[in-house]
C-alpha cells in the first residue's frame, strides 16, 4: 500500500534535495511538529512525499495536555485554533517507535512537562535530548507554544541563551553532534527577533523554525476565534513570511530558516523560500487541501528552477 500511496504524491528528481545543517533532505517540504506527536504515523505519512517529518513536541513524561475540546477548525478562515498543551506519552515510549525508522528523516521537537516549574526547565529539554539523540536527525527547542503556562517566557533573551547553550554544550561533546534549531512565536517583536539573531549566532545553534501559533485573531470571521489557543493556518500565511524575511535579511542570511505558518499553496511555499527559508513545513494546510498540497510545491519548485 505504502508504494502505490508513493506513485501518487512523491517526486522524485534530484533538483529538489536539499543539503541545510550538514543533512540531505530528498526534498525540502516537511511535515510540521504537532501532527505525529507520539512518533506513531511517520512511516505512513512518508508516503506522501514529505522529505522529512518532525515528531513531537515530546516531554520526558507522559501527560495528557489540556482538556477537551481543544481543537477547533475555523472553516471561513481556513485556520485551526488549538490548545492541547504538548499532550503526549512521553520521549521514552517514542523511541521505543523510532527505532523501527525505515530512512524516514525525522526531526525531535523537545518541550517541557506543564508540571516543571521554570526554573527547572533545562532538565526536561536536557532528558529529552539524550533520550532522542541516537534516534532523530535534528532538535527542536520549542518554547513557543502558547498551550503551556509560562512557556513562552523561556523565549525571554536570558532564559532562552541559558537553555540554547546548555543543550548546544552536551551536543558539541557528542562523537557527532546534531543540528539544534529554535522554533519560534510569530508574536514576537522586531526586538525580541533581533534578540534571536544574537542568541542564535552566540550559542552555535544550527538555525530556526519560524514560526509557532499566533495569539492573534484579527480578521477572523468563524465563531470559534473567540476560543483560546494558539492559531494556525491562513490567518498567519503573511505574518510568517515577514518573520522569515527580517530574521534573514538581519541575520545576513548567517543561519538556515524552517519556514512553517498558513502554507496552503505552492504559491505560499514559494514566498516562504522566496523570503529566505530553505525548507518549509506543512500542518494545517496539509489538513486543509490534502497530500496533493505536498505534489504541487515540489513541482512549482521545479518549475521554478528550469
Amino acid at each position: 500500500m505504502g508504494k502505490l500511496i508513493q506513485s501518487f504524491y512523491e517526486v522524485h528528481d534530484p533538483r529538489l534535495e536539499r543539503q541545510v545543517f550538514g543533512l540531505t533532505f530528498k526534498n525540502p517540504v516537511g511535515l510540521a511538529a504537532g501532527f505525529d506527536k507520539d512518533a506513531k504515523l511517520y512511516q505512513e505519512l512518508s508516503y506522501f512525499g514529505f522529505g522529512f517529518i518532525e515528531i513531537g513536541t515530546l516531554t520526558p513524561k507522559a501527560q495528557d495536555g489540556n482538556p477537551k475540546k481543544r481543537l477547533f477548525r475555523l472553516k471561513a478562515d481556513q485556520g485551526i485554533i488549538n490548545r492541547m498543551g504538548f499532550n503526549n506519552g512521553g520521549v521514552d515510549e517514542a523511541v521505543l517507535r523510532l527505532m523501527r525508522n525505515k530512512g524516514v528523516l525525522i526531526g525531535g521537537n523537545i518541550g517541557k512537562n506543564k508540571v516543571t516549574e521554570n526554573e527547572k526547565a533545562t532538565d526536561d529539554y536536557v532528558y529529552c535530548f539524550e533520550a532522542l539523540f541516537n534516534h532523530v536527525s535534528y532538535f527542536v527547542v520549542n518554547v513557543s507554544s502558547p498551550n503551556t503556562p509560562g512557556l513562552r517566557a523561556l523565549q525571554e533573551k536570558e532564559p532562552l541563551k541559558q537553555l540554547l547553550q546548555t543543550l548546544q554544550d552536551l551536543n558539541v561533546k557528542k562523537t557527532a553532534p546534531k543540528p539544534i534549531l529554535l522554533k519560534i512565536a510569530p508574536d514576537l517583536t522586531n526586538e525580541q527577533l533581533l534578540d534571536i539573531i544574537e542568541i542564535v549566532t552566540e550559542t552555535q545553534i544550527a538555525g530556526v523554525i519560524a514560526t509557532n501559533t499566533t495569539l492573534s485573531r484579527e480578521g477572523l470571521q468563524s465563531e470559534a476565534r473567540i476560543e483560546t489557543g494558539g492559531l494556525s493556518g491562513k490567518p498567519l500565511t503573511d505574518r510568517a513570511t515577514e518573520v522569515i524575511r527580517f530574521l534573514a535579511e538581519n541575520s545576513g542570511h548567517s543561519f538556515p530558516i524552517i519556514g512553517v505558518g498558513g502554507i496552503h499553496s505552492a504559491e505560499d511555499a514559494l514566498a516562504k523560500l522566496e523570503a529566505g527559508a530553505s525548507l518549509v513545513q506543512l500542518y494545517t494546510g496539509f489538513i486543509y487541501e490534502g497530500p496533493q498540497l505536498i505534489k504541487d510545491i515540489n513541482t512549482a519548485i521545479l518549475k521554478k528552477s528550469s
